[in-house]
This record gives structure tokens, sequence and C-alpha cells, in this order.
């Protein structure tokens, strides 16, 4: 396949931008700065740009199969980075007629998991420091729900930096049970994994081990 990355030097970014070189597709990796994309290799274009026109990254888009995004924000500094960005990739994509879109979200954007986990270990922190960050990820999913793409967010819990492991689980629609983390790495595989699959298009899909 064709595909066009966003946020190609962010963690989940670059797994992205490794595994799918190392899977045969061909890689385009549209970043702000280069130098910060240590991923090389065959099928891997670079393309720089700032992601506040549409007209800038529609060549980026052209005849691509599927566009995956790891753009969200850092911390609460970016809060509002995830949405704002999302609406530029929407209208380059429906300018270019690019349909299908796999980004990444988290766990509390989406409903509880019957097991109560998820809501005791990360509440908390929602409410106190990072409420702004997942009030961004609901409005950039409320973006992708107003727009006409075949949408798919995967939504992890915790992240690690850890390899890649292919162990972990998923929900359409919710969450897996006494799921608390994932290695960033097999968040990118999820996101992969699910651009050919019919049933995870305007969902959400929980990804835990």
């Amino acid at each position: 396949m064709n595909l066009t990355v966003f946020g190609a030097t962010g963690g989940i970014g670059r797994e992205l931008v490794r595994q799918a070189l190392a899977s045969g597709h061909r890689v385009t990796a549209v970043v702000r700065d280069p130098a910060r994309l240590t991923v090389t290799g065959t099928g891997l274009e670079v393309v720089r740009a700032d992601l506040t026109d549409p007209e800038v990254i529609r060549p980026a888009l052209t005849g691509r199969n599927a566009v995956l995004s790891g753009l969200g924000p850092r911390g609460r500094g970016d809060a509002g980075v995830a949405a704002r960005l999302t609406r530029t990739v929407l209208a380059a994509m429906e300018a270019e007629a690019v349909r299908r879109l796999v980004v990444v979200s988290a766990a509390p954007v989406g409903p509880e998991p019957d097991d109560g986990l998820l809501d005791r270990s990360m509440r908390g922190l929602v409410s106190t420091i990072l409420r702004p960050v997942y009030d961004d990820l609901r409005e950039m999913e409320a973006e992708l729900s107003r727009s006409g793409t075949d949408w798919t967010s995967v939504r992890p819990p915790r992240l690690q930096d850890k390899p890649l492991t292919g162990t972990y689980r998923t929900v359409v629609g919710g969450f897996p049970r006494k799921g608390r983390f994932i290695a960033r790495a097999d968040v990118a595989h999820a996101m992969l994994a699910v651009i050919e699959d019919a049933g995870t298009v305007k969902q959400g899909v929980g990804v835990a081990y």
C-alpha cells in the first residue's frame, strides 16, 4: 500500500513508519523537521510541512491508500493540537478523495471497561492533570465523526517504550478487560493492522495487554 504518516517523529509515528516499511509498504512521512526522523529505508519519502494549510499537504496525499496519524498533545501545554492539526489533515484528505484514516487517541476517551481498572488507575490523572489533553482528543474524535472519512481511532492506555510483542488485545467499541499498559510499538502495529479491517471503520478500538 501507499501510506502517508503524520506525526512521524513521535514515538508511535516512528514505529508506524518503521513497521510499515518493514512490511513492504511505501511510506510518505510528513514532518516539520526531517532531521528528527531517524527511520530510513527503501520506499520512504520524507515531506517537510507545517500542518497549518491543507493545500500544502495535499501533494503528500495524492494517490495514497490510507493515512495514519500519530498526532497528539505531549502534555497540557500542547492541548488543542490534536483537534487543530487533524482538521487540516481531514480537509486535505477530502480534497484528494482519500478516505481511510487511522489515528491514535487514548483509552479515557472511550467507554470504561467493565472491570473498572481503567477508571481507578487513570481517573485521578485525568481530572487533575490531563483533562485538557483528553478534552483535545475528544474534540479530535468529534471532528472525525463529522467528517466523511472512513476513520478508526485506536485508544491505548498508559504507553511504554518497549519492543513489539504482538500479544496485545483489541476490542472494537470498547476496551480490553484488565488492560492497563501497552508499548508504543504495539500501538503502531495495531494501527497498521486495522487499515484493511472493515469492522473497525467509524469505530474506536481499545488496545492493551
